[in-house]
């Protein structure tokens, strides 16, 4: 039930009763209401607002950016609610969510992004790590807000394949979601596709939950299709999303000097042509309290857990436990580099950081393909205390004893991929260099194919032997 309501100030505002009595005949809510359904505990009613009672059209052509966001404005200015869009499909450019506003989207409601490059705003501007200049542009972003969010079972379409001609340009492709220096922000049971850049990026965020979120970003086949980016953040819980995505499915990243610290991932599926989890690539801030369990990873491009310090940060206090993979290039990926780069002006470069404390347990992965663990630091600054427990890693094998005498690049200032030392390896399971401090638990290793390579492959390792990986016997 709703209790019709008049909020003075918000354009389009009618008497109570005409609009409670239009509403009716409509078989919808009427243009402002609250909703009463925490009466019976107590709970204050939200103020909701109707979009398509607000000059919004649902017929998939015209434009509604101006009364999106004129709605957005009137309604953060009156304290704050719920803009709800009933089903249909709602073309639009940039819109920025203000304090204490939520979108709600009905199940057939479809926000759709604009065709058109020059209705997208970048009100964000920041820097990518791959040198290719200023990125930002949103569909819908936020921008210093509080208590904001996204919720309901519709759907937020980037339309990224009807972009990719018309914007030839990679900084100008509009991200799907940005979350910009916001705190309280909850995204729970939206389907979000086709973006034209990153799914959703958080950026310097506290207390985040993305919940049920449902993300298909690989269909436009344009690169850096990210699922879900962390950046710099603090407070994060991501359960139960379902991500398929064409580049990093759920990526934690520092590209500011404040950590990236205190994120829970649970309970996820995971589709990528790159990594499913990812902690660096960009690590200028540190990384530490970071939990993922309870993950399903399958058909994955590159590496499944991907760990990476290489601009000066602390990665520490990571555990990943209860993963399973089928079909991906690396299971375990974890390097310490020197590339050392800043991604702000201002920012100062840090030396070389730290790599350690880390807890891999009761990993599964079938269908690998390259290698199962790929573990590098650099000299003198080796990955430190490292536990494995309960790995059970099945290759593809078909490795010739040619190929175990291939000598590995260092590639110390490298960007830092599974890939980043060439396709073959000379171990088939285990390739160690630079590691101090590793723990063995029943790793296991076997192949599908005869393989001529040694199961494990040790350069410059302290703490662990050929001998604490347990081998299958070959076919």
């Amino acid at each position: 039930m709703w209790a019709a309501v008049c909020l003075l100030g918000i354009a389009g505002c009618a008497p109570v009763a005409s609009r409670w009595a239009g509403a009716g005949a409509a078989g919808r809510p009427p243009a402002f209401y609250l909703s009463d359904d925490a009466a019976a505990t107590g709970v204050s009613p939200e103020v909701v607002i109707d979009a398509s009672a607000h000059g919004a059209i649902g017929d998939g052509a015209t434009l509604n950016t101006s009364a999106i966001q004129t709605a957005i404005d009137s309604l953060s200015v009156q304290g704050g609610g719920v803009l709800a869009f009933p089903a249909g499909r709602y073309a639009t450019g940039t819109i920025q969510l203000k304090n204490n506003v939520r979108l709600r989207l009905a199940d057939q409601a479809v926000l759709l992004g604009s065709h058109n490059a020059a209705d997208y705003q970048n009100l964000d501007p920041f820097t990518g790590g791959d040198n290719k200049g200023t990125l930002g542009y949103a569909l819908i972003t936020a921008v210093g807000a509080s208590h904001v969010g996204i919720e309901g079972t519709g759907t937020i379409d980037g339309q990224g394949k009807a972009l990719k001609a018309a914007q030839s340009k990679y900084n100008v492709r509009p991200f799907l979601i940005r979350w910009e220096h916001c705190t309280d922000v909850t995204v729970k049971d939206v389907h979000l596709t086709d973006p034209g850049a990153w799914t959703m990026q958080f950026f310097q965020c506290t207390k985040v939950v993305a919940q049920n979120v449902n993300i298909r970003s690989a269909a436009s086949h344009l690169i850096n299709n990210d699922g879900i980016d962390i950046d710099s953040c603090q407070g994060v819980q991501i359960t139960n999303c379902d991500i398929e995505s064409g580049d990093d499915a759920i990526c934690m990243k520092a590209t500011s000097p404040q950590p990236c610290g205190d994120i829970t991932v649970t309970g996820c599926t995971l589709k990528t042509r790159c990594n499913g989890i990812k902690l660096g690539t960009e690590s200028l801030g540190d990384f530490s309290h970071i939990q993922a369990s309870n993950c399903h990873l399958r058909d994955i491009g590159l590496a499944g857990i991907a760990l990476y310090s290489v601009d000066g940060a602390q990665l520490h206090d990571v555990t990943i436990t209860d993963v399973d993979m089928d079909g991906v290039a690396v299971p375990i990926s974890v390097r310490l580099g020197a590339r050392l780069k800043t991604f702000r002006a201002g920012d100062q470069p840090r030396p070389i950081g730290s790599l350690s404390d880390i807890t891999l347990e009761n990993i599964h992965a079938i269908g690998a393909r390259q290698i199962g663990l790929l573990i590098n630091g650099i000299p003198d600054h080796p990955v430190q205390s490292l536990h494995l427990k309960n790995i059970d890693v099945t290759l593809a094998g078909g490795g010739s004893a040619k190929d175990a005498d291939v000598k590995l690049p260092e590639k110390e200032a490298g960007y830092p991929e599974m890939s980043m030392f060439g396709k073959i390896m000379p171990a088939f399971g285990v390739y160690l260099r630079h590691v101090n401090g590793v723990t063995c638990d029943h790793v296991t290793l076997s192949v599908t194919r005869p393989d001529a390579r040694p199961a494990v492959d040790l350069v410059d390792v302290e703490g662990v032997k050929t001998a604490d990986f347990l081998v299958g016997a070959q076919p």
